[in-house]
């Protein structure tokens, strides 16, 4: 066993972690009849072998020494080795893989893992790849489990594979193997064209005539992935049939023994393998989840016969089937435009359903969905009541979770329900947060960057914001505990706060004393003349050296005291050569909000529409039109932006709907994007909490600017629209939507991220609303990350650095 290890020099080789002088006694522990010690011993392969999917050279080196444990019959637990092997193996180096030629993190010499690594990995595994062969009938059902895809993914005769694949789907007795078996075949056929017909032909043979179910929709899967072309019309009708014939056959008895009483040591393969557990606890047929996700990607962009599989999923009797589809569902509104009112109306359903998983995942897809959760308020609302509608299931369970609001608050895991009620912007939210608020508990911090989504009907919710931020201790935690309390008291304008905020701003302490500072002045700018006792202290903060700061203090005094003299030329001197991109930008979304009251810095302005850093650009030019209404210059820089970067379009598109018919150039790029069904902020792998969101704000915006456009040309100053009572200053006008930068009262916004490719981004509060679909809503902030936290510091963006401020995502 594991012949010539000792004669390797392990020392001079390295993995994530340095010199791999560790790694044979993590193939000992492979080969131990010891399961914890087997156990430890994958998870350090995993760890710093292969950490992420790297391959170093001691992970070379470790091949043979793989592929021999494979071999030997007497090896327990082999199918995780045949996994492993498959991971080292199995990358293709014509993936778009921006990162096989990129640093590593801990490379044992270079710094890096060359993609020649990969390259031979492949070769290697590949040459010993015929042990994969003799595993397809092995007496472990994991390790049979893990051979097929092994086999399509390695061997270097596809034919030969594929041959014994179709032979040992007639003999297999394991359910879950018969669908491994079927999904090699399925990938060998996108492998190899030569292969791919004659492939598909039989899967669809298989999808038609097998009589295991499970085994047809496999099939149909497969089919799905590697011909679309072939999709059946009637797919929604055949998948529905036969996820039905699934649930009624009659269960296999369990012929697996009770689990052993020795416990593991927590590693992360363990970890890993309970969450599986968990998922797959109860459910019968747990695999069907897979099926369906391959299914549903297959159909990709048909976004009508995948919303219809979903309804037929949501109307199953199976709590499994439902959740599947709740899951499923989150990754097609995330991705793909669409009417989901019917789903959603069915996901709230199944707040009242007796399973507590099916639950979860409901209010996990709800909290996502802003005024696209409309649908849901009322079953969101019961539940928060304890008035929950018996119509939990098709069966019509009526079964509220107990506790009522109590249970639903407090980052209990429930409280999503309240957060989803109040970004759908349902009033019905404000005694709920009120109640909350009441109480001595913490109040989850995402509520309260969600008041501004309320509109007035919040208002009330003033002094119970303000009696919080009294007792919150002038400490090094300050900013964490205030931030989302000034903010969500920026949103209901709750100037009788006045004292408690000036208690913040003066007595911030030094951690993180400007990021108070700056929220605190956002504050105080979102009360306008309630908040003239702070003049003094604003007008001291004008001078910080921080621009983030100074440029929150310069729009606070314009909203409490209407004076441009007093502030615009302190906001043309942070856009002077010399300073950053972000406080540049900064500077300019500030006098944007100004507008014609600061035509005097348009000169200042102009500059950075020829900026190399496209937020910049982009924000120069919407402050120099807010300020000048200069067309000319500022709607080609808008438009290049929409096109170099899908990210701007949501600011660039509140700028368009703001100019009005003198934006009617840009009416062709916002048709165009009006018609895709595709979301503009969408991610391959990557989502925020925010992403639907950004995507509906923008097509409320692209609305809302055509429908501007056609109006007759007015004369500048009376051509942007009213709306949004965000007071440019006293005597000013007030426009519909803040500057695209501008998250919520005071705040402003920052670059996020590299120009390029930038983080989906952070939003403004328009009250042009094209999509009246309930309440008047006030758009909330976006942050990149899906749960809020402390602000993030930010890279620069082509020299616009900054970061993002508490409450945006």
């Amino acid at each position: 066993m594991l012949t010539g290890i000792e004669e390797v020099d392990w020392a001079s080789l390295g993995h994530a972690y340095g010199p791999a002088d560790d790694v044979p006694a993590l193939l000992r522990a492979l080969a131990s009849p010891d399961p914890a010690e087997r156990e430890t011993g994958l998870d350090g392969m995993y760890g710093a072998v292969h950490h992420q999917g790297d391959v170093y050279d001691s992970t070379l080196a470790c091949i043979p020494f793989l592929l021999e444990l494979v071999a030997d019959p007497a090896v327990q637990d082999r199918g995780g080795i045949v996994e492993l092997l498959t991971s080292i193996g199995g990358i293709e180096l014509d993936d778009e893989d921006d990162d096989l030629d990129g640093p590593s993190g801990a490379g044992p010499d270079d710094g890096f893992v060359p993609a020649a690594n990969f390259a031979m990995a492949a070769a290697a595994v590949a040459a010993g790849a015929d042990v994969f062969l003799g595993l397809v009938d092995d007496a472990d059902p994991e390790v049979r489990l893990a051979a097929p895809v092994a086999l399509a993914s390695l061997h270097p005769d596809p034919a030969r594979v594929l041959t014994l694949l179709r032979e040992r789907l007639t003999v297999e007795p394991d359910t879950e193997v018969l669908l491994a078996l079927v999904e090699a075949v399925g990938r060998i056929a996108l492998r190899h064209a030569s292969l791919r017909a004659e492939t598909v032909d039989w899967l669809g043979w298989l999808a038609r005539a097998a009589q295991d179910p499970g085994l047809r929709l496999a099939a149909l899967a497969q089919v799905a992935r590697c011909a679309p072309g072939r999709i059946p019309e009637d797919v929604v009708r055949r998948v529905t049939e036969l996820l039905e014939e699934i649930r009624t056959v009659p269960a296999a008895d369990d012929a697996g023994g009770e689990p052993g009483s020795a416990r593991l040591p927590v590693t992360l393969v363990g970890q890993v393998r309970e969450l599986l557990g968990e998922q797959a606890a109860g459910r019968r047929t747990p695999w069907t989840e897979e099926l369906l996700r391959t299914l549903h990607g297959a159909l990709d962009d048909r976004v009508d016969d995948r919303i219809a599989l979903i309804l037929a999923q949501l109307r199953s009797p199976d709590p499994g089937q439902r959740s599947d589809a709740i899951w499923l569902c989150g990754g097609l509104i995330r991705r793909w435009r669409g009417r989901y009112e019917e789903v959603v109306g069915l996901v709230g359903a199944q707040l009242a359903d007796p399973d507590a998983r099916l639950r979860e995942a409901a209010t996990s897809f709800l909290e996502r969905l802003f005024e696209l959760g409309a649908p849901a308020a009322d079953a969101l609302a019961g539940v928060l009541t304890g008035r929950a509608g018996g119509h939990g299931g098709p069966g019509g369970a009526s079964a509220a979770p107990a506790g009522g609001l109590a249970g639903l608050t407090g980052r209990t895991g429930r409280d999503g329900a309240l957060l989803a009620l109040a970004r759908s912007g349902d009033a019905r939210a404000v005694p709920l947060l009120a109640r909350a608020l009441e109480g001595r508990g913490e109040v989850r911090r995402e509520l309260l960057y969600a008041v501004d989504g309320l509109g007035p009907a919040a208002a009330g919710l003033a002094p119970l914001l303000r009696r919080r931020l009294a007792a919150v201790e002038l400490d090094e935690d300050l900013y964490d505990r205030a931030a989302p309390l000034l903010y969500a008291l920026a949103a209901v304008r709750g100037g009788q706060a006045l004292p408690e905020v000036l208690r913040v701003l003066r007595g911030a302490p030094e951690h993180r004393r400007e990021w108070v500072r700056e929220a605190a002045a956002r504050t105080l700018g979102a009360f306008g003349p309630a908040a003239r006792e702070a003049v003094p202290e604003l007008r001291e903060l004008l001078g910080a050296d921080s621009a983030s700061v100074a440029t929150a203090a310069a729009r606070a005094l314009w909203a409490v005291e209407g004076d441009a003299e007093a502030v615009v030329p302190v906001l043309v001197r942070w856009l002077r050569p010399g300073t950053s991109g972000a406080d540049r930008c900064a500077a300019a979304q500030a006098l944007g909000g100004i507008g014609p009251a600061a035509a005097g810095a348009a000169r200042a302005l102009r500059p950075g529409l020829t900026s190399r850093d496209l937020w910049e650009r982009v924000r120069c030019a919407a402050a120099l039109w807010r300020v000048s209404g200069e067309t000319e210059r500022t709607l080609p820089v808008l438009l290049a932006a929409w096109e170099e970067n899908r990210h701007a379009r949501v600011e660039v598109a509140a700028c368009l709907a703001e100019m009005g018919p003198a934006a009617a150039a840009a009416q062709l790029p916002i048709l165009t994007e009006l018609t895709r069904r595709h979301r503009h902020n969408a991610r391959e792998g990557a989502s925020g909490s925010h992403d639907i969101h950004q995507d509906e704000k923008l097509l409320t915006l692209c609305r809302a600017a055509l429908t501007l456009m056609e109006r007759p040309a007015r004369p500048w100053r009376e051509q942007r629209p009213t709306g949004d009572a965000d007071s440019s200053g006293p005597g000013q006008e007030k426009r519909p939507a803040r500057d695209a930068d501008d998250s919520g009262p005071g705040q402003e916004r920052r670059p996020t991220g590299d120009a390029d490719a930038p983080e989906p981004w952070q939003e403004q509060r328009p009250t042009l609303n094209a999509d009246a679909s309930g309440p008047q809503r006030h758009e909330r902030p976006t942050r990149n990350a899906d749960a809020p936290g402390p602000r993030q510091e930010k890279g620069p963006a082509g020299g616009a650095g900054g970061r993002a401020v508490e409450g945006e995502r």
